[in-house]
């Protein structure tokens, strides 16, 4: 039976960084990271958004708030570094009306509390950043966005670990825990001196095994964007609404990706199993009853507006009405230029199972020989390195 120091269950970027940030702390300690598919970024790493957060929408006492700024920058460093596409195009957040003036001054104000550079902009100036963009008096502007290729930093991250010695089984899936030091995997049994569980949609299933997380249940939110198909470029800058602070979901909005593709989204239609991209792909019976189950209880309730959310969000499945939301955020666009649809993607979303609260900051837990991260949702991608490094020096 194979023994490694350290073993890491799920090779996303929370994983791989985890195992670059080990690697730096104990340069002589074996590190393992199993993969259960076939290759690297197949899931939510590799369909991210692509956006690198400011760090302006958390509270000041937030990890979130502590991880995204410094993430942000690790990740431009990473990517000048190894020459991956990176395009510093910043974002501006626009009011739609009066009433969301107050929330772009409370998100400067956040922004300032968490260091980030952000400012409360009038139209005049907007227009000189983002001819296209409207808003209602005030907008707030971050020129630290920016947005690079998630699938190209998660396949480089992972050469450059692999290439520092960190051992990366791919093909090798979790099936379920033997002992505090031990699994059962595809390949056979695994073991070490602490199991990392990055499991990402099925890291409360593995902490559960291991004791931990208990009060918690992943929630499958599916996102998808809507494409631009035109080669003319209306949108230069990232353009967002005024959130929702009250839950995770940022609305739907323009992203310029590093390749300068505009497109519109994403979607959060609550999802019916974990791997619930397309069609009756992944389908799992047990997963969908169990998930299903808690969704009645969110629409019967109707914990942080679950139920509007639900209907909204369905309605999103129309290519039209998608384009019709984003379409009073500017001043002229072809809305039916918006034509293609993304690759899904699934949010990993914890639910507090006694509250049927969404949990907003990430959320890790540990016990005897393991350590769990058990929700590392938005902006989790950017705040990956710094977050890493935290995880390593708080627990091990």
């Amino acid at each position: 039976m194979q023994k490694s120091n350290f073993l890491i269950i799920g090779a996303g970027i929370i994983g791989l960084s985890i195992a670059k940030r080990l690697r730096e702390k104990y340069p002589d300690k074996s590190i393992t990271i199993i993969e259960k598919e076939s290759k690297v970024a197949l899931h939510a790493s590799g369909r991210n958004s692509g956006v690198l957060h400011a760090g302006f929408y958390y509270s000041a006492n937030s990890l979130k708030a502590k991880f995204t700024k410094e993430g942000n920058a690790m990740l431009k460093e990473f990517c000048q570094e190894h020459n991956l596409s990176i395009n510093h195009n910043k974002k501006v957040v626009i009011a739609q009306n009066e009433e969301e003036i107050d929330t772009i001054f409370e998100l400067e104000k956040r922004g300032q509390l968490n260091g980030v550079d952000v400012k409360v902009i009038d139209e005049e100036q907007l227009k000189q950043i983002e001819p296209n963009a409207k808003t209602c008096k005030y907008a707030l502007y971050s020129p630290s966005t920016a947005t690079i290729n998630p699938k190209e930093i998660v396949e480089k991250l992972a050469s450059v670990i692999v290439e520092n010695g960190v051992e990366l089984i791919l093909e090798c899936a979790y099936i379920s825990k033997l002992n505090t030091t031990t699994i059962q995997t595809t390949k056979g049994e695994l073991s070490a001196d602490t199991i990392i569980n990055t499991a990402g949609l099925y890291a409360d299933k593995i902490a559960h095994e291991f004791g931990v997380g208990l009060d918690y249940t992943i929630l499958p939110f599916k996102g998808v964007y809507l494409k631009y198909s035109d080669n003319d470029k209306p949108i230069h800058t990232n353009i967002y609404p005024v959130p929702n602070l009250k839950n995770p979901f940022l609305g739907v909005h323009y992203t310029v990706t590093e390749d300068e593709t505009i497109k519109i989204g994403p979607t959060a239609i609550p999802a019916f199993w974990r791997e619930n991209y397309q069609g009756f792909d992944n389908f799992d019976i047990k997963e969908m009853i169990d998930i299903i189950k808690y969704e009645l209880k969110l629409f019967i309730s109707n914990s942080f507006g679950f139920r509007n959310l639900a209907f909204e969000e369905f309605k999103k499945y129309s290519k039209s009405h998608l384009a019709s939301l984003a379409k009073d955020m500017v001043y002229q666009i072809e809305s039916n230029k918006f034509d293609k649809w993304s690759t899904p993607g699934i949010r990993a979303q914890l639910l507090h199972k006694k509250t049927l609260e969404l949990v907003q900051d990430f959320v890790v837990e540990s016990k005897d020989n393991s350590v769990h991260i058990l929700n590392a949702v938005s902006p989790a991608f950017t705040c990956s390195f710094s977050f890493a490094s935290w995880v390593v020096d708080e627990y091990l």
